[in-house]
């Protein structure tokens, strides 16, 4: 019985509190209670020890410090992600936007954000205030695209991988070829 309470406090412990819903409030009021109820702490190696009074203090805490070690890769993979790197690199990168499209849909994303568990969006809705509080904290940080970031942004990894998996499948060339190559047959049968 003993080794059975012990593994109750261990697994309350790791799991931390619950959250009870969706964050409501001014975003200020909201950044405030996180800033308050989080501690980041460093250690001699730069490790990033993230304690919050909540879960969503938690994740407010940790894309903060992570935004500290490096907010342009953080910003870079999300664009990525969400299929806008020729906004930022250029038109080569189109049909790199383009393969990313075909399997994160913002629209839809959207809609999974809306239809999420309160509990969920509580910590997404943490998560845009961690960026956000980041880049009002960081004014010499300027982002190369997304100045405002939404909590449902947080599920545009949600397919299991920074990369995804579409990367190893789908040629970026191929898909250049394909596309070029329809346009060229309708440029021929234009004429």
């Amino acid at each position: 019985m003993k080794r059975l309470t012990y593994l109750f406090v261990l697994l309350a412990a790791c799991t931390g509190q619950q959250d009870g819903g969706e964050q409501t409030g001014a975003p200020a009021d909201r950044i405030g209670e996180h800033v308050k109820n989080t501690e980041i702490i460093r250690d001699g190696f730069g490790v990033a020890h993230v304690y919050g009074k909540t879960d969503s203090d938690a994740v407010f805490g940790m894309i903060y410090a992570q935004c500290e070690d490096d907010f342009n890769r953080v910003e870079m993979n999300f664009i990525n992600a969400m299929g806008r790197l020729a906004e930022v690199e250029g038109k080569d990168e189109l049909f790199r936007d383009l393969r990313m499209k075909l399997f994160i849909d913002p629209v839809e994303i959207k809609e999974l954000y809306a239809g999420s568990p309160d509990w969920l969006k509580t910590l997404m809705v943490a998560w845009a205030d961690g960026i956000n509080h980041y880049l009002a904290t960081h004014p010499e940080r300027t982002p190369k695209l997304i100045t405002e970031w939404e909590p449902w942004m947080a599920l545009c990894f949600s397919e299991g991988s920074i990369g995804g998996d579409i990367e190893r499948g789908i040629s970026v060339n191929r898909l250049r070829q394909f596309y070029q190559g329809l346009a060229g047959d309708a440029m021929e049968g234009a004429t």
